[in-house]
């Protein structure tokens, strides 16, 4: 018998039991690799605004228009210096132009009891958001002095806390999220007598802040939400 045929046999013979001992590893490895699990992680903190914008609204009605802008000039002083008594500055008030409506120009309505209708906004925008809380709890003394703040506006000229310290918490909102997220992946794994692999893939949720509450606008509740995939194995 010729001896390359031999040895020929011989190599495929052991290329085959080689190749059998390897394709159940090369199998498992392959359905390791497909073996993961779904996680969410959440990260939510409740935060103070740090900063308010608070229109102050108010209107003067009168049938004598120089009367009715001298009586605006008037109750706009009164409220600027009920703002710096407060603590506000110069640097955080504005002033807008006063709206005057003539009521009798209009083609409706002409039933009204005064003719001229003027509107004044003095908004303030500031990081002193306690001096404005504190400040919109004294509006009482507005109305001593004859000056009605109309609440009414609140629609159209609204008061509004903002939190823009946002980057300074992201960094460390992520982490927890992650970390919270791999710790529910770890309990998956021990329940289903797996071992966690490394991520799969990551994603970031976007950050969304709101107000913690309809009574509390200056309290803001920051949230994120991690998705990550994680390998399982044996």
């Amino acid at each position: 018998m010729d001896k390359g045929k031999i040895y020929a046999g011989i190599s495929v013979m052991i290329g085959l039991i080689v190749m059998g001992i390897m394709i159940p590893v090369a199998v498992n490895k392959y359905m390791s690799y497909t073996r993961t699990v779904d996680v969410k992680g959440l990260c939510e903190r409740e935060v103070k605004a740090d900063k308010a914008i608070w229109p102050i609204v108010f209107k003067v009605m009168g049938d004598d228009l120089p009367a009715v802008n001298a009586q605006v000039e008037a109750k706009n002083k009164k409220v600027l210096e009920f703002l710096k008594k407060g603590g506000i500055t110069d640097a955080e008030i504005s002033v807008s132009a006063p709206n005057v409506s003539d009521k009798f120009a209009n083609e409706y309505g002409n039933d009204r009891l005064y003719r001229y209708v003027c509107k004044s906004v003095i908004t303030v925008c500031t990081n002193q958001v306690d001096k404005v809380i504190e400040l919109m709890g004294k509006q009482a003394e507005l109305i001593k002095e004859g000056i009605v703040v109309n609440a009414s506006e609140s629609w159209e000229n609204p008061t509004e806390f903002k939190f823009e310290g946002l980057n300074e918490l992201k960094p460390s909102m992520v982490e927890e999220a992650t970390k919270n997220a791999r710790e529910t992946a770890l309990k998956f794994a021990k329940d289903s007598e797996s071992e966690l692999g490394k991520i799969k893939r990551a994603s970031q949720g976007s950050f969304s802040i709101e107000n913690r509450d309809s009574n509390t606008p200056h309290i803001k509740r920051v949230r994120v939400v991690s998705s990550i995939t994680y390998y399982l194995s044996n």
